[in-house]
């Protein structure tokens, strides 16, 4: 069957996984990775699989639990190999890059721990920060894991609003 799109066999699909490894914000899993890859109607699945496997093989990518980084190596090679990639296919990998960092650099930005505690309650800690640093870090007492699950969820979906809650409350003014 003959492919269609710019991406004709298991070197491009390489190729272009490196090119997108080179440009993510943070480590991504093999969805997200997939999910960036199938910008072009040439990429099918198998190959796009046997394609990460064998960079990780190759040294050219690394997994570390579940999420795929690029090594010096692959980030060398594919700088030697971009210019390979039809400009569409990048173009439209650009945009699609843009979309992904934003979430990873907001999911690096707000982030929940749960951390058991010996007198059998469990610390939420809540963290916000920018790009300059901290920005504020929260520690509560929770009931139960399933509680401090709910709360951090709530606190991914609406870091700002609980930072400003906070902040109004301790600026408000004690005359009043």
């Amino acid at each position: 069957m003959s492919r269609t799109g710019f991406i004709h066999d298991k070197l491009d699909i390489k190729f272009l996984i490196l090119y997108l490894m080179a440009r993510v914000a943070s480590p991504v899993d093999f969805a997200t990775l997939a999910d960036l890859t199938f910008c072009d109607d040439g990429v099918e699945y198998f190959d796009f699989a046997a394609s990460v496997a064998e960079l990780v093989e190759t040294g050219h990518l690394q997994l570390e639990g579940e999420r795929y980084t690029i090594t010096e190596k692959g980030r060398r090679n594919g700088k030697i190999c971009e210019s390979s990639l039809a400009f569409s296919v990048r173009r439209k990998c650009d945009r699609n890059l843009a979309r992904v960092n934003g979430v990873l650099r907001r999911d690096a930005q707000v982030r929940a721990e749960i951390l058991p505690r010996e007198d059998s309650g469990v610390t939420l800690r809540l963290i916000l920060d920018d790009d300059k640093g901290n920005i504020m870090t929260l520690d509560m007492l929770t009931v139960s894991e399933e509680q401090a699950g709910q709360l951090a969820e709530n606190f991914r979906a609406q870091p700002e609003k609980l930072y400003e809650s906070i902040l109004q409350t301790l600026l408000e003014n004690q005359e009043e």
